[in-house]
């Protein structure tokens, strides 16, 4: 099997995990392809006394850690620039510290692992990702509208939310509804399922939705490598279902960590 193929499963969860480190699909899929663009142009370089979805993120790791926040790779606006958004906040919780948290409740590394990937140790590995934690939670409150049409699933991501000290401003389990329910009293996030129970689309009441005003979203599905092909305006936030409570934890904290809405005065 060509190194090419043994890559081609991990790609749509490296563009994941670029596009939540950034906080943009055009910058985080601008550094997977830089990361492609460097094995193509080395691949003896490419280290292989690892599991290839660790070389690859190590790889991806090495043009992270040496490109400057204000100068990355195919930089473009969406909806104005996320690291001016966030760069106040970059003086109380570090890169490294974020990358821990998404690389293991995220991306479901151990820390041994998300340690080889950002050269620290495992116990290193859990000590930034509760300071990330810690810091993040802090920072961030915001009211949440939820979009799911499975009972269960949604009161499990309400309680996930309200734990993390959000208000939830609605459940809504149909695109009308939803649209309906963001009208009537404006969310700083938006949680959405993909398919609804009318046989709408969660993406279609998304739409709608940024319509008629800017909120960051966190999509959530079975099938994330779908909307993972970079190839079309896709989510920056994904979570996978069945999802862990850390992960939706991560999801949004990173999500909020963007938002121009929350920065602290």
């Amino acid at each position: 099997m060509s190194l090419g193929q043994e890559l081609a499963p991990h790609l749509p969860f490296l563009r994941r995990y670029a596009r939540a480190l950034t906080g943009s699909q055009a910058h985080g899929d601008a550094f997977v392809r830089a990361t492609l663009e460097a094995i193509v142009a080395a691949p003896d370089d490419f280290p292989r006394d690892v599991d290839p979805r660790l070389g690859l993120y190590r790889t991806f790791h090495a043009i992270w850690s040496t490109a400057n926040v204000e100068e990355e790779p195919g930089h473009a606006g969406e909806g104005g620039n996320p690291e001016d958004i966030a760069r106040a906040r970059l003086s109380r919780i570090t890169p490294l510290s974020r990358q821990a948290l998404l690389l293991t409740a995220m991306e479901g590394f151990t820390p041994e692992d998300a340690g080889y990937l950002i050269g620290a140790s495992g116990p290193e590995v859990e000590s930034l990702v509760a300071e990330a934690l810690a810091e993040i939670e802090r920072q961030t409150r915001a009211e949440v509208l939820i979009i799911e049409d499975e009972p269960i699933i949604a009161m499990d991501i309400e309680t996930i939310v309200r734990d993390l000290g959000h208000n939830v401003t609605g459940v809504a389990v149909t695109r009308d509804e939803a649209v309906s329910q963001a009208m009537a009293r404006r969310p700083g996030l938006v949680l959405a399922d993909i398919q609804l129970a009318d046989d709408s689309s969660g993406i279609d009441a998304v739409k709608d939705i940024l319509a008629e005003f800017s909120v960051p979203v966190i999509f959530i599905t079975a099938f994330p490598e779908r909307l993972l092909t970079g190839e079309r305006p896709e989510p920056t936030f994904l979570i996978t279902k069945p999802f862990q409570r850390s992960t939706v934890k991560a999801a949004i904290a990173q999500a909020l960590f963007f938002d121009a809405a929350t920065v602290p005065a």
